[in-house]
Formats: structure tokens, C-alpha cells, sequence
């Protein structure tokens, strides 16, 4: 007879062993969600369209088409739904029995004990015995019926099913991937943040916009520079005021007294028109600080050559008639507003934009808002991600032609591939525990990530800011995409990639970054499926070009299975109308036999801790 101690870890030992023949939980991957909250919001609720098929499976049978949708929307909004209208007591006892067979069937492949942790605490011993105990042909139906009418007797009815819903949004997804860029073009990406930080589980692969700002935040100033503009470019500025506390009112009286009207400054359209005086202060601001970028990226440029970007100091080379001096022709400035760039040194701050510059970057520090979001991305961010033998970025492995992974080198050190990320992160890390150090290699090198030719963020060439502004001709737009764009086509490419990491040949890439034109017949299944890309534009200003709203992935024990997502129109037209998002499949990989927890990672880690146990109590004797 085993004393205690051993008995216990016989005990750990069987419920290890047993977790592991479980199915595998989902997974759901989302990327480039740029401050779309209400469409990843709702994706979040549906689960990329799982709990309508949950629906369907459960009711098929039972309910009609309008009253599965209702059903849907209830799980999705319970609390605006329940609001709706009085239920009666036999409807509250029909409610709560579908929502309860939903949740039953969500978490059946979790453990007991996985199930119980998640209940609310002031349900949790009735849910308890509704999920697993539930029967209503035997024993306990009067028992049942009996937890039911109590719970409408004391006015709980509509709060219980609140926890129901989500619950059920809880156990359809078990872990959240976000691939990268939660900022910019959207008008909400600090409530996404919001979102996630309630997560029980997820982790984010940074991308290039999320990285603009976390270099803001450590003291990055062309970083800082390109936040403000690009929130003025498009119509943003309500995220700065609102929802991080910036004071714009210094900068936008400067912006208004140096800059007049320029309409190659004007903000990009916007879902929430712009009133007159918000377009104006929004394009004078807008000028004021891609002026201001260009100045300060210069000072990064010619303190680190090494990261050969030379050729974006272009303010020189601007002559007095406002033509563009490049090696081989004069390109004709458009939408000029150059009158704060001294000719005989184009690159000094006047003592203005000094000030302003400064007051920014102390009001980016003292906000406790930004701070616990950046923060928050930094323990959850990393520039890849190894997960269930898959490899997740955001943006590209850079790459030569010829496929070799491109050498970078910082200091007197050369990284390439896995190497070359893990430097990246490493300075992540290092920048943002020393916030007060602006002009440091770590936090130039958070810069060089938004705009390097190695970034793995960026992924081009150089970035045509400057032209796009000021130049008409469309031939000096191009930004050159980097190699791995092409190459990632190819199976054998991908698999060399994977082998980079240590992953074997039958795992998966997992991208965002680049929108897929579904519109050009692009499909976001390359390299005979060992990548995708799930960006197909959640972002609005995308989806003319792309035709549709965003990709997603789903993985789970059967397998990986893409949606292709419709545009989302608001919350309050979802909600009002039944309006869902509309959602199309297509299996990517199909198991011929369930995936297991003992084929995941925590598998792995649940066998190590078993046979920990096992030779424990068995110890090998010589």
C-alpha cells in the first residue's frame, strides 16, 4: 500500500495521463486588426462563426433558421438582447436549457477542473451541476426544474444567462494568436487592447504600427513624430486626446501658425465624418509633423550608418525652386510646405517644434493609460512565436533573391533568421526597461524596425514617405518589397524556414501583414498550404482593394479551417437587425484522426511532468 505522498503522485499521474487523450482546443488566429474594435470584437463573440455552427449541429433539428440566429445574437450580446423585450417563465426555462446544452457541449473537451475555473463564482455550484450532471429523461429532472424556477422566482433569470453567453464565447476558443498591428487607420485600437488584456489566454506577434508606438512610448522621437502624423492622416486624433490623455493644443496652435491649407494633407476619409475645424487641424498637424520626421529620422540616420538609410535624407536635396535633386533627374515638388527647413541646415529643429516635440514625448510617458497598454504588448509581444509546431510573425524572415536569409548588422555584429528576431526582441526589452534613454542602439533600433530594409516588420526596401507627399510622378512611390514575399510561394522556401526554427518540414507559417486581394484572384494559401496569411483586411481603408473584411484561422482537433470574413457594419446595426458577420470556410488541413492535447505543446509539457512523477517513485537503481 503506497503511503500518501506516493499515492497523491499516482493520482497526478492518472490525470496527466488522462488530460492527454482529450481533443486538442481551438485556437483562433486574428492579424492587422488596426483599431477595427466593433468588427474584432464581434469576431471574438462568434468565434469567427464556431458558435453558429455550434448551433446548427445542436438545434438542426429543432429550431427554425430565425430562432438559431436569435439564439446566436443572444450568445453574442446577451445583455442588449435580453433587453429587448419581458420574457414569460416557460420562455426563460426554454432559454436557459438551450444556452445550458450549448455550454455543455463547448466544454466538453475541457477537463472538469479547466470547466470549473472558469465559472462565475456565484454560479458556479448550480452550473456545476447543470453542465454534468444534466438529465432530464431520469433522476433529476423535478431537481433541475426546480434551480430553473428559482432562479426566475428571484429576478436572476437574465443575469444567469449573461454568464451562460459567455461562457459559451469562453470555452469555443480556447486561445487567442493575434498576428500583429492592433494600431493605426482604425479609430479604437486602445479598446482592443482593453479586450485582450480580459483574455484568459493569448499571446500577439507585434507587428510594424503596434512597434510605432511602443517606440513612441520608450523614447523613440522619429517614432513619436510618425504616430502623430499618422494619426492626423487618418482623422485620428480622438485616440490621442481621449483615449491616452495627450494634449494636442500646443501642437495644434504651432500647426496652425506655421501651415496654411495643403490638400495633400487632408485626413483620409473616415466612418465618423470629421467636423471642418477637426479636417483643418488634422491637416495643418499632419504637415507640421512630417516635417518634423524627416528631421529627427535624420539625426537616427547619420548616428547609426550602419543601418544605411542615407538615402532617405532628402530635405537636402531640395533646391530653391522646389525640385527634388536626385542622382540622375529633378522630380517637380507638389504640395509643398518646407518654410520651417533652413536651407543651410535642413535638418535642425527650430526651437518650436524642440518644445513641442519634448511636451509630447513627457505626456506619452506620464500617461498611465498608454503605459499599461505598452507594457501589457511587451510581456504578451514577441517578434515570433513557436506554437504547436507552427511559426507565427507578423511580417517577413528577411530574405536575399536567392533565398539566403539577409545578414543585418548592428554594432560589430552580424544576425540573420532566427537570430536576427531575437536581437529585435532582445531590444524590445531593453528599451523599454530604460524609457529615459532616447538615442540609444536599442531604441533606435525599435525606429529601424517600423522602416529598415531588414526589418522583419516592414519587409520593403525603403519607405517612400517623402514621396508620396510631395512627389506626383507614381514611379517614385514603389516600395520594394523584400524577397521572402516571393519566395514564400515556394514549399521547399517555407520548410527551410521552419528547419530554421526547429520546426519540422509539416508545420505551418502563419502571416499577417500584407492584405490578400481577393478582388486580383490572390488567395491567402501559399507554398501548397505550409503558409497563410490572415490579413485580408479588417481594416476599412483596405477593403475596396482587398474585397472582402479579414481572414481568420481556426485550429483545432480537426484540423485548420481559414474564414474569409464580409465587411462588419457596426455593432448597433448587428444588433438591431441580426446583421452577422457573414463568414466562408475553406479547410486547410483535415485530420483523418482527432488531434490530441498529447500532440500540443502542453501535452508535451504534462508527459515531462508524468514521467517526473513516475521516476520519482520508481527510481532506477544501478
Amino acid at each position: 500500500m503506497p503511503n500518501e505522498e506516493k499515492l497523491n503522485d499516482f493520482i497526478e499521474i492518472i490525470n496527466l495521463e488522462a488530460i492527454q487523450q482529450l481533443p486538442k482546443a481551438t485556437e483562433h488566429f486574428v492579424s492587422d486588426l488596426h483599431g477595427e474594435y466593433e468588427a474584432f470584437d464581434h469576431i471574438l463573440r462568434n468565434g469567427s462563426g464556431s458558435i453558429r455552427e455550434k448551433v446548427d449541429t445542436l438545434f438542426q433539428h429543432t429550431l427554425t433558421a430565425a430562432e438559431k440566429t436569435e439564439l446566436c445574437f443572444l450568445i453574442y450580446y446577451p445583455k442588449e438582447i435580453l433587453q429587448e423585450k419581458e420574457y414569460h417563465h416557460e420562455e426563460w426555462i426554454e432559454l436557459m436549457t438551450q444556452l445550458v446544452k450549448v455550454t455543455r457541449f463547448t466544454s466538453s473537451k475541457y477537463t472538469r477542473s479547466k470547466v470549473r475555473k472558469a465559472l462565475p463564482k456565484q454560479f458556479a455550484y448550480i452550473l456545476e451541476e447543470l453542465l454534468y450532471q444534466y438529465d432530464s429523461d431520469f433522476n433529476k429532472e423535478a431537481y433541475y426544474k426546480a434551480i430553473f424556477d428559482k432562479i426566475i422566482d428571484l429576478s436572476l433569470a437574465s443575469q444567469f444567462c449573461e454568464q451562460l453567453a459567455f461562457l459559451i464565447q469562453r470555452f469555443v476558443v480556447d486561445h487567442l494568436h493575434v498576428v500583429g498591428d492592433i494600431y493605426d487607420r482604425g479609430p479604437a485600437p486602445d479598446k482592443i487592447i482593453d479586450r485582450l488584456m480580459a483574455l484568459p489566454s493569448l499571446d500577439i506577434q507585434l507587428g510594424n504600427h503596434d512597434i510605432l508606438w511602443i517606440g513612441s512610448y520608450c523614447g523613440s522621437l522619429p517614432c513619436l513624430a510618425s504616430t502623430i502624423r499618422i494619426a492626423a492622416r487618418y482623422g485620428n486624433l480622438a485616440l490621442l486626446r481621449e483615449g491616452y490623455g495627450i494634449d494636442l493644443s500646443k501642437a495644434i496652435a504651432f500647426s496652425r501658425n506655421q501651415y496654411q491649407k495643403n490638400e495633400g494633407f487632408y485626413p483620409k476619409k473616415t466612418v465618423d465624418a470629421l467636423s471642418e475645424e477637426e479636417n483643418y487641424d488634422a491637416m495643418v498637424l499632419q504637415q507640421a509633423f512630417a516635417i518634423i520626421q524627416f528631421k529627427v529620422e535624420a539625426a537616427v540616420i547619420k548616428r547609426r550608418p550602419e543601418f544605411q538609410l542615407a538615402d532617405r535624407l532628402l530635405l537636402e536635396k531640395i533646391t530653391k525652386d522646389l525640385y527634388l535633386q536626385l542622382e540622375d533627374r529633378l522630380e517637380p515638388l507638389i504640395n509643398p510646405c518646407f518654410q520651417l527647413v533652413d536651407p543651410k541646415d535642413p535638418y535642425r529643429l527650430t526651437v518650436e517644434e524642440q518644445d513641442i516635440l519634448e511636451d509630447l514625448l513627457e505626456q506619452f510617458r506620464a500617461s498611465e493609460r498608454l503605459a499599461s497598454h505598452v507594457h501589457f504588448l511587451v510581456e504578451k509581444g514577441t517578434l515570433y512565436q513557436i506554437y504547436n509546431k507552427n511559426l507565427l510573425f507578423h511580417g517577413c524572415i528577411p530574405c536575399y533573391p536567392d533565398g539566403r536569409l539577409l545578414s543585418v548588422t548592428f554594432g560589430e555584429t552580424s544576425y540573420q533568421g532566427k537570430a536576427l528576431m531575437d536581437f529585435y526582441q532582445e531590444c524590445l526589452k531593453q528599451s523599454l526597461a530604460e524609457p529615459t534613454c532616447t538615442s540609444d542602439l536599442a531604441t533606435d533600433v525599435l525606429w529601424y524596425l517600423w522602416c529598415g530594409e531588414g526589418s522583419s516588420l516592414f519587409g520593403k526596401k525603403t519607405m517612400k514617405t517623402f514621396e508620396r507627399y510631395f512627389i506626383s510622378n507614381k514611379h517614385t512611390h514603389t516600395e520594394e518589397k523584400n524577397a521572402y514575399y516571393t519566395l514564400r510561394e515556394e514549399e521547399e522556401f517555407c520548410c527551410g524556414l521552419l528547419a530554421e526554427f526547429g520546426l519540422e518540414p509539416t508545420g505551418h507559417i502563419i502571416n499577417g501583414h500584407t492584405p490578400v486581394k481577393v478582388k486580383k484572384g490572390e488567395t491567402p494559401i501559399k507554398a501548397n498550404g505550409r503558409l497563410l496569411v490572415i490579413d485580408g483586411g479588417l481594416s476599412r481603408s483596405y477593403q475596396e482593394v482587398t474585397g472582402i473584411a479579414g481572414y481568420t484561422l481556426l485550429y483545432n482537433s480537426f484540423g485548420m479551417t481559414l474564414a474569409a470574413h464580409q465587411p462588419f457594419t457596426d455593432r448597433q446595426t448587428a444588433i438591431k437587425e441580426r446583421k452577422d458577420i457573414l463568414t466562408q470556410k475553406k479547410i486547410v488541413v483535415r485530420q483523418t484522426k482527432r488531434i490530441t492535447v498529447r500532440q500540443t505543446d502542453i501535452g508535451k509539457q504534462l508527459q515531462i511532468e508524468s514521467t517526473r512523477l513516475l521516476e520519482k517513485n520508481n527510481p532506477i537503481k544501478n
